[in-house]
């Protein structure tokens, strides 16, 4: 056993010992930082907070929202954020590079993200070969939109820099550079999708995660764990109690989620909800599916994401990273 992991599980027995978790534990504020708070990928963290689980814990939460999940990253690496709610791309990318990041609670079965034809584009796209020349919207550069994008033009002869890169946001912003023609395409993800597919009555597009069969057709995969709570192992090894109430309260809502589909809507914030309340608790009952049912990482999740990463990250492909380092189900599991 390495240093690293006698740290984190020295203080994972300590928390064993001082019970946090039973029932009663948690306490404490911690912050987190979201990349991109309205869309479903990360809706399970904010629902949480509407469904009263933080308190429940007994935590004060603070979300904060960004543009992405690269902004959010830099948060928790700057010291403003405690918790990062966003990809797990990022916990694998960061540990290619030497920083010890943490998943451990996992919220998404797969990533939900689709790559979409804007209807205001001059260009013929067809197919992702087609985006050679173009220039592609992501939630921000280095996010997990952009990873994903890079993966998939690899997969198909594009080389990255063939491409211009954008970065749009992941709510409103995205679907006005979409309409406007900004960008002659994107990386999106729902509510975003179907309100802009609603605007324009069609939208093209090349490749879509939002289903167990889209996420096998671009990763060969259905094991490709998407968004999570992660956080360094600095601040997990100090704040026990935080991480088992924080996993506790998303275990919950997970449940929630799978036990009430039709409530989740509803229960969102009236902001992110928007005019047609109606088509969001649609798309959100469509994104059911996504989410984990128990919050844990699966096995070969990591080895996995890892894999898809190396194509068009180098540092992840010449890295030697030990998969279970990236995560913990020790909390979820409790």
């Amino acid at each position: 056993m390495n240093a690293d992991k006698r740290g984190l599980g020295l203080a994972l027995c300590f928390v064993s010992l001082m019970g946090c978790g039973s029932s009663g534990g948690g306490g404490g504020e911690v912050r987190i930082a979201v990349g991109g708070q309205a869309q479903l990928v990360y809706l399970p963290t904010t629902l949480a907070q509407q469904l009263g689980e933080y308190e429940k814990q007994k935590l004060r939460v603070t979300l904060s929202d960004f543009p992405g999940g690269a902004k959010a990253l830099e948060a928790l690496l700057g010291g403003s954020a405690d918790v990062v709610s966003g990809f797990f791309d990022h916990v694998i990318q960061m540990r290619a590079e030497g920083r010890k990041l943490r998943a451990f609670v996992t919220m998404q079965r797969f990533p939900g993200l689709a790559v979409v034809v804007s209807p205001a584009t001059k260009k013929t796209i067809r197919t992702i070969a087609d985006l050679k020349g173009a220039v592609v919207g992501v939630s921000a550069p280095g996010s997990s939109t952009d990873l994903m994008l890079k993966y998939l033009l690899s997969q198909n002869g594009v080389a990255p820099g063939d491409v211009s890169v954008s970065g749009i946001g992941m709510s409103a912003g995205a679907v006005a550079a979409m309409e406007r023609g900004k960008v002659d395409a994107a990386v999106m993800a729902d509510p975003a999708i179907t309100i802009l597919a609603q605007r324009a009555r069609m939208v093209r597009i090349l490749a879509d995660t939002r289903t167990e069969d889209g996420v096998k057709q671009v990763f060969g995969t259905t094991q490709y764990p998407a968004a999570v709570l992660y956080s360094t192992e600095e601040w997990l090894a100090a704040h026990p109690s935080e991480a088992a109430a924080l996993a506790r309260a998303l275990k919950n809502t997970l449940r929630f989620i799978q036990t009430n589909p039709g409530d989740v809507g509803a229960k969102m914030p009236a902001a992110f909800q928007g005019e047609d309340k109606a088509l969001y608790a649609e798309t959100v009952r469509a994104a059911l599916p996504m989410y984990s049912p128990t919050g844990e990482m699966p096995a070969d999740g990591p080895a996995t994401l890892q894999k898809v990463l190396a194509v068009s990250l180098e540092k992840v492909k010449t890295a030697q990273i030990d998969a279970a380092s990236t995560y913990t189900n020790q909390w979820v599991t409790q």
